[in-house]
């Protein structure tokens, strides 16, 4: 059955005669029509959010915190509704699904204590006859641009800050998995949010929409998660209007085995970092830097557990790898192993494109014998590929994995104290897993350097980033 969505603009729901068909990647099937959003829809969210804006910025820290914490109580008691329509129009396993819902109300919950933590200062003055406050305000209208691989998290993520900080947000959500989104701000309703508050529009042009909210200098701060190419553009519109941006792009992890490491430690989390998400993650890992002593081993684990692991319909039981997002992401891993392949690479396991009669799918792939001049090493693959590199010292292994525009998340492993230390501060990269393939949690500041983004997202951290500081200076004080 073909579901019928609406869109959420401005606290009501809306209806539109063109729509847009929201296709589950397993089978290729419509699951969904949702209205297509335009300009008009945008410029009236944003109508919406700037005439609620004072009020809601004005609401004490405790009424802010209390609707977060209703949300993240409807989200966790519909978890398997909405890990459902997650895997139906992203493809992700089920199970992944369940555990992407409980990191997304994470964020919630998370935020919703920070609301009531928004400190500001006393700063000791030169006079005696003034004191000098800082204090702490609400950024304004804000907007949010998401991804499809993380259909709910990586809106909670931008929501629950905003929100907390009370600041009224426009979500424009992938028009490949809108339905989480439109999910979630029907939760936020029943939650008691302020009508205008939250908004949630989804159309089939993305940057339509998106211009709409580059050129409004009433909006006042945008975060947007996708390709450092597009995050590019969006820092060029954003300076027309000074917004402020937050932006976590693209990533290019290594994953780094040294030859003192619990082997399967590393091999368990070789796989978890490889593959969650079918491997279509930013802090996916990319390139692994396996030390030349212990190569043969880690391999040869490696392969038996990707093996073993079973691609198909998420929905389905003890499936753990899903199908990719659409068929140009499937072009893109062919393109990728076959330039790995004609340049010298072996092939050790999967490589070709699963047969079905339906669905976007791609086996679990390893190739040996990669080499820096090779696509695989240099570009983002979005997939299910682990590159596996050898090497000799620690020196080279860094100046290789640093060897990339990108900065997001590396991971590496090893039980020497002493490394840990050395690779945590040479390694150019915003989030560092040491023997942990999965690292993110709602209190650790996600983000990257170089051209992996700006800013960070969840931990204290998280909150400022919707928050503008003045200072107060206060004359007058003493007695006359």
């Amino acid at each position: 059955m073909v579901e019928k969505y609406q869109l959420f603009v401005g606290g009501e729901w809306v209806d539109k005669k063109e729509t847009f068909d929201v296709i589950n990647p397993a089978t290729e099937e419509i699951i969904a029509k949702v209205p297509n959003a335009g300009k008009e829809e945008m410029k009236l969210a944003v109508e919406a959010a700037v005439h609620i804006q004072p009020e809601w910025a004005d609401t004490v820290a405790a009424e802010r915190a209390r609707i977060l914490v209703e949300a993240a109580k409807l989200m966790r008691e519909r978890t398997e509704k909405l890990a459902r329509i997650m895997t139906l129009e992203e493809g992700k396993p089920l199970s992944e699904s369940r555990g992407e819902i409980a990191y997304a109300i994470s964020f919630l919950e998370w935020f919703a204590e920070e609301a009531k933590r928004i400190y500001g200062d006393t700063i000791p003055s030169n006079s005696k006859d003034k004191r000098i406050l800082v204090i702490k305000r609400p950024a304004g209208v804000t907007a949010a641009i998401t991804p499809w691989n993380f259909p709910a998290a990586m809106i909670t993520r931008k929501i629950g800050p905003a929100l907390a900080a009370g600041c009224t947000m426009i979500v424009k959500p992938s028009e490949m998995t809108p339905l989480s989104a439109l999910e979630i701000a029907g939760i936020f309703e029943e939650a008691g949010l302020p009508k205008g508050a939250l908004s949630v529009v989804a159309g089939t042009d993305p940057a339509e929409l998106t211009q709409v909210l580059m050129e409004d200098i009433r909006v006042r701060k945008i975060s947007f998660t996708g390709s450092t190419n597009v995050g590019k553009l969006l820092m060029r519109q954003a300076s027309d209007t000074m917004k402020r941006v937050s932006f976590e792009l693209g990533g290019h992890a290594p994953f780094i085995v040294f030859p003192d490491a619990d082997l399967d430690e590393a091999v368990a989390n070789a796989a978890l970092a490889k593959m969650r998400g079918m491997g279509e993650t930013c802090v996916a890992a990319n390139r692994f830097y396996v030390h030349h002593d212990i190569l043969p081993a880690f391999t040869e684990k490696l392969t038996a557990r990707l093996q073993a692991m079973k691609v198909g319909n998420g929905l389905e039981e003890g499936i753990t790898v899903g199908p990719l997002i659409e068929p140009a992401a499937v072009q893109k891993v062919e393109e990728h192993v076959q330039d790995a392949v004609s340049k010298g690479a072996k092939l050790l396991l999967g490589g070709k494109r699963t047969e079905s009669e339906k669905g976007f799918y791609y086996p679990p792939t390893i190739l040996a014998g990669v080499t820096e001049d090779m696509k695989i090493s240099c570009e983002e693959t979005f997939g299910p590929v682990v590159a596996i590199l050898p090497f000799e010292t620690e020196d080279e292994v860094i100046h290789k994995a640093n060897d990339t525009r990108y900065g997001l998340a590396a991971y590496f492993f090893t039980r020497d104290v002493g490394r840990i230390f050395r690779l945590a501060e040479r390694l150019e990269f915003g989030i560092l897993g040491a023997n942990d393939g999965l690292p993110s949690t709602a209190q650790a500041p996600f983000g990257g350097v170089k051209e992996s983004g700006l800013g960070r997202e969840g931990s204290k951290y998280g909150i400022e980033e919707y928050l503008d500081i003045k200072y107060l200076s206060l004359g007058g004080i003493s007695a006359k």
